[in-house]
C-alpha cells in the first residue's frame, strides 16, 4: 500500500507502516498523539486550528481541549521537542499549531508483494479483566505485550485506561511492556477497581497482587514494585519465594514516613504532610495539589503538575487517597526484607525529593542478594525526556534477562 514518510531531522514519520523512528529504531508514541502529528506533518504548508485537530484526529467523539494538550505535548516529546522549545511544532497563539521541521517527503509506491500489517499499538491490544479478592473487592487487572510475563504491584492511584494517555505514565507503560507480557492492576479504592471498599490495609494490598496472579494463572514471574508498591511486592515475594524469580523495586522504601522519623523535627514534618493531605485533598486545593505533584516530579513544568494532578483527581476520592497516604506512612517491611529469597535489583533517582535515596540504601542493606544501581535525575517518577529513564530501562532488560 502506497503511503508517505516525512523525514525531519533524525526522525521518520511513516504513514504506512503507523511507525515513527529515530535513527532507524522504532519510538514508541501514543496513538492519539501519533495521529496529530501525521495531520500536523501532512499540513505543514498552514496553521492547523484546535477544533480541526480535534475533529481530524477524535472524530465525533468529544473530548475536551485538555486530552489535545495531553497528545501535543506527548507527540512533542517523542520527537525531542516541547512547549518551550517548539523546533517542530509550534504554537500560534490564538490560532493554533503548525509543523515547523525542516521536512524531505519519500513517497513508497504499492507492490506485488504484500506488506505485513503494523502491530495495534499496545493501549489497543490491552485486555482488561476482573477478579474478586478474598472480602468481594473487585479488583481491575489488565494483560499487555507479547513476550515473557513482567507483573508490575499496585502503586500510588493508578488507572489501566487512563494511564495510556498521561505523560507521567504512558512512557512508563510502553516500557515495562516492551519485548514483555506486563501484568498490571489497579488497586483497591482506585482507577477501575472498587473505590468503596470497607479494609484499606497494607495487607489487603498484598492479598489483592495474590488474587491477581492466581487469576491470571502464571506460576513464576519477575515482579516490579514502584514507589510504596515496592514494600508490597518485597512482602509478596517473601510469602511466595517459590513463585517471584527475580524482584525490582523502583523508588521504594523499607519503611513509611511516619515509621522512619526519629526526632521530634522528622515526626511533626510527616504529621504535617498528611494534615495538609486531608485539608487539600478534601479541599482539592490547587496550591496544594502544585505543591504535592511537585515532590513526583520537581524537574517537572507547570504543566506537568496540572496534568499529574487531573489525573489523580480522576483515579480517586478525596477520602480515598487520605486514607492511602496515611497508610504509606506507616508500612513497615524492614523485619522481613532479609527474607527476600531471589536476585534483586534496586533502582532510585539520586536526588528523589519524595523518597529519598537513604532508603534505596536500606532497602540494599537489607535484602541478601542484592544490587543498587542511583540514577541522575531530581524526579520520584521518571520522565522520557531525561537521560535517567533509558538508564532505568537499560538496567531493567539487563537485569531479567540475566
Amino acid at each position: 500500500m502506497a503511503g508517505e514518510t516525512y523525514l525531519f531531522d533524525e526522525y521518520a514519520l511513516d504513514t504506512a507502516r503507523l511507525q515513527l523512528r529515530r535513527g532507524g529504531d522504532a519510538v514508541h508514541v501514543e496513538p492519539r498523539a501519533f495521529d496529530v502529528l501525521v495531520h500536523l506533518a501532512e499540513r505543514r504548508d498552514r496553521v492547523v486550528t484546535k477544533d480541526e485537530l480535534l475533529d481530524a484526529v477524535w472524530g465525533d467523539r468529544f473530548v475536551s481541549e485538555a486530552a489535545l494538550t495531553t497528545a501535543l505535548r506527548t507527540a512533542r516529546r517523542a520527537v525531542g521537542d516541547s512547549g518551550d522549545a517548539q523546533r517542530v511544532v509550534r504554537t500560534v497563539h490564538g490560532r493554533g499549531y503548525q509543523f515547523i521541521a525542516e521536512t524531505r517527503v519519500e513517497v513508497t509506491a504499492g507492490s506485488g508483494a504484500s506488506t505485513p500489517p503494523s502491530p495495534r499499538p499496545l493501549a489497543e491490544r490491552q485486555e482488561i479483566r476482573f477478579c474478586r479478592a478474598a472480602d468481594g473487592a473487585r479488583i481491575a487487572y489488565a494483560e499487555v505485550g507479547d513476550g515473557p510475563p513482567l507483573v508490575k504491584a499496585a502503586n500510588w492511584i493508578t488507572h489501566l485506561d487512563l494511564e495510556w494517555s498521561s505523560p507521567v505514565w504512558a512512557h512508563w507503560m510502553q516500557g515495562l511492556a516492551a519485548g514483555r507480557t506486563l501484568i498490571r492492576y489497579d488497586e483497591r479504592g482506585c482507577g477501575l477497581s472498587d473505590w468503596e471498599v470497607g479494609e484499606f490495609t497494607f495487607d489487603d494490598w498484598v492479598s489483592d497482587l495474590e488474587t491477581v496472579v492466581d487469576a491470571v494463572g502464571i506460576e513464576r514471574f519477575p515482579l516490579i514494585g514502584i514507589s510504596q508498591g515496592a514494600a508490597v511486592a518485597l512482602a509478596y515475594a517473601v510469602r511466595h519465594p517459590e513463585r517471584v524469580s527475580k524482584l525490582v523495586l523502583a523508588g521504594g522504601y523499607a519503611r513509611g514516613r511516619l515509621v522512619r522519623a526519629t526526632t521530634d523535627a522528622e515526626r511533626s514534618a510527616a504529621a504535617l504532610d498528611l494534615d495538609l493531605a486531608r485539608v487539600g485533598w478534601a479541599q482539592q486545593d490547587p496550591s496544594f495539589m502544585r505543591v504535592f505533584a511537585s515532590q513526583f516530579l520537581p524537574q517537572g513544568t507547570q504543566e506537568e503538575w496540572d496534568e499529574f494532578t487531573s489525573f489523580q483527581r480522576a483515579t480517586t476520592s478525596a477520602g480515598n487517597a487520605v486514607r492511602f497516604l496515611q497508610e504509606f506512612a506507616d508500612i513497615d517491611v524492614s523485619d522481613i526484607a532479609h527474607l527476600v529469597q531471589c536476585p534483586t535489583l534496586i533502582l532510585h533517582s539520586r536526588d528523589d525529593v519524595r523518597v529519598p535515596a537513604s532508603q534505596a540504601y536500606e532497602l540494599a542493606s537489607l535484602i541478601p542478594n542484592s544490587r543498587l544501581a542511583l540514577l541522575d535525575s531530581g524526579n520520584h517518577l521518571l520522565s522520557p525526556s531525561e537521560p535517567a529513564w533509558p538508564e532505568f530501562l537499560a538496567q531493567l532488560d539487563e537485569f531479567l534477562a540475566e
